[in-house]
């Protein structure tokens, strides 16, 4: 590959699935046939690259068709690709048992550290053939409420607007306009509630299907396997939902309360929760091109690996961070690992969030940039999803002091709003992980029932959230269908509220010795998926967020600083 290449010039090509299955089958032999470690390396080596190039083709696909959900080209490829890759599973399967049985074991965990089987071993418990026309049916349905999602069209303010669009309207100056904006809102979600309800309700069948073709009463532990959660389970996750209500909540109540009072309200309502400031909130100080100038700048003084890592994704356009019709509404990372290139997709709205692109996704996008340049295999590249949100929201973080870069004169307000979102958010983050374990353990809920669930669980995490009397969807419970991850990504939410834990940790290290930060900060990049989620914290110095005291411990010093600024307002 020429060395100044593009993503917009990277070929696709569909795969030769025979071609690559009957390498597979060969592969299988031959680690089964191998007469020394250094051939059943060679073996591994050969397949994993192979793996990689083909996942890099799924990859592509995938970008593509997120970028324009319209183009039929990349919806008919990635129809294929979604129908096909599940059937590799049982090939997959077969060439690590061929691994894990073979008289080199030991040498391959010599090389490559107890994590190598561990995964494998994951794998093995986590997979049934059965499964392969669910997971099947399963794409098929998070395709169509991504898709749905990706056409929505909102008439307001004279202007056709997607779910991106219309949320900047949530923090205008005028309350009556923000209601009018966040009704619109609702209204998309309350129309589309049949189909959407349809959707679920699938998805759960689904789902707890493929879990008892495991031997388990639901889905949710197979949920916690497909998350690589192996040190941690239902009921670490539960101690931790209580500690966020007992610490954070009564935090939130208060952050709220004064917020009311600095926007000149009687009390904050769904519509008010973004306007933070009476005279308004931070807004960009420029256009998209200025912030992603801004974000080059800022990394480049950051630290000379986040200096040689932008460049790179600015120089072959690894960045669509614009937002534009049918572009799907969401935001990701995810990686081309034969060509060690990160790639970062989002929907820019003239907001802060802008600004938490430019450094979530591009800390997502970091770390990969060095697991892949630091770990010798290609599943090393990537950490577990409960260690990869550390990377992201610690990058937020470290960028406060840059902020009139982005902000000029907003800067105070930027960096206010941005820690007061940080810790209001893990109580919106818990709920959506109990209502996922709520909704797969009761699959006998109807549509209604599973909703007022949520609207109780708002009441338990999120006590000030009042709707307008005449929204009876939102007042019901409908808040929580505009939440992708719970169709898309089950039981995956809880990661951002365990790393922002992590990141609260790395906020305090950065102000009081910001080179020692930095280093672990580098180390829990670098480790990528090589060592367990409990070893990796260890690792990097980061504490443990199931401990007893734990939030508190981790939050504490985003309270004092909070606290410190809202008697200043």
């Amino acid at each position: 590959m020429k060395e100044n290449w593009k993503f917009s010039e990277l070929e696709y090509v569909r795969p030769d699935f025979d071609k690559i299955k009957k390498s597979f089958e060969t592969s299988i032999e031959r680690m089964k046939a191998a007469d020394s470690f250094t051939e059943a390396l060679s073996v591994y080596m050969e397949a994993d690259k192979e793996l990689a190039e083909l996942i890099m083709m799924y990859t592509i696909s995938y970008i593509r068709h997120t970028l324009d959900t319209s183009d039929k080209f990349y919806e008919e490829e990635q129809r294929v690709l979604d129908e096909t890759f599940p059937t590799f599973g049982p090939l997959s399967v077969a060439f690590e048992n061929a691994i894990m049985e073979s008289k080199f074991k030991g040498d391959f965990e010599a090389k490559f550290g107890k994590q190598f089987f561990m995964s494998m071993e994951l794998n093995k418990k986590s997979f049934s053939e059965k499964n392969i026309p669910l997971i099947q049916q399963e794409v098929k349905l998070t395709s169509e409420y991504q898709k749905m999602m990706a056409s929505c069209k909102i008439n307001f303010d004279g202007k056709e607007l997607n779910l991106y669009g219309i949320q900047k309207y949530f923090e205008h100056e005028d309350r009556e306009v923000r209601k009018s904006a966040f009704r619109a809102y609702s209204e998309f979600y309350r129309s589309n509630e049949t189909r959407l309800e349809e959707i679920w309700s699938e998805l759960i069948k689904i789902r707890n299907e493929m879990g008892r073709n495991l031997g388990f009463e639901n889905y949710i532990p197979l949920g916690y396997m497909k998350q690589g959660r192996t040190d941690y389970g239902q009921a670490e996750v539960e101690s931790f939902r209580k500690q966020v209500e007992a610490y954070l909540v009564p935090l939130c109540k208060e952050l709220y309360k004064a917020q009311a009072k600095r926007i000149g309200v009687d009390a904050v309502y769904s519509y008010d929760e973004k306007r933070v400031f009476a005279d308004g909130n931070a807004v960009p100080a420029g256009d998209d091109d200025f912030m992603i100038e801004k974000a080059r700048e800022m990394y480049h003084d950051l630290s000379p690996e986040t200096a040689e890592f932008i460049d790179f994704m600015v120089e072959h356009d690894l960045l669509d961070l614009k937002n534009k019709p049918n572009k799907a509404s969401t935001g990701y990372m995810t990686s081309f690992s034969p060509i060690k290139a990160p790639f970062v997709f989002s929907c820019f709205n003239g907001t802060i969030f802008d600004m938490m692109v430019l450094t979530h996704e591009l800390g997502h996008a970091f770390a990969g940039y060095m697991a892949m340049r630091n770990q010798p295999i290609s599943s090393y590249y990537s950490e577990s999803t409960d260690i990869a949100e550390i990377h992201s929201m610690s990058m937020e973080q470290f960028a406060y002091p840059y902020a009139e870069k982005f902000f000029g004169a907003d800067a105070d307000k930027y960096r206010f709003q941005h820690l007061q979102e940080a810790i209001t958010f893990v109580p919106f983050g818990v709920a959506v992980d109990e209502f996922q374990h709520i909704c797969y353990a009761k699959p006998e809920l109807t549509p209604r029932e599973r909703t007022y669930e949520w609207h109780k669980l708002e009441e338990k995490y999120m006590p000030w959230r009042k709707y307008d009397e005449s929204d009876e969807f939102m007042n019901r419970g409908g808040y929580w269908y505009h939440k992708l991850h719970i169709f898309q990504d089950p039981m995956y939410y809880i990661n951002y509220t365990l790393t922002t834990m992590g990141a609260m940790e790395f906020k305090k290290k950065y102000a009081e010795d910001k080179e020692k930060a930095w280093e672990d900060y580098l180390k829990l990049c670098k480790v990528g998926g090589s060592l367990r989620y409990l070893e990796t914290l260890k690792y990097a110095n980061v504490s443990n967020p199931f401990e007893v005291g734990s939030v508190e411990k981790s939050c504490s010093y985003a309270k004092e600083i909070l606290e410190e600024q809202m008697k200043k307002m």
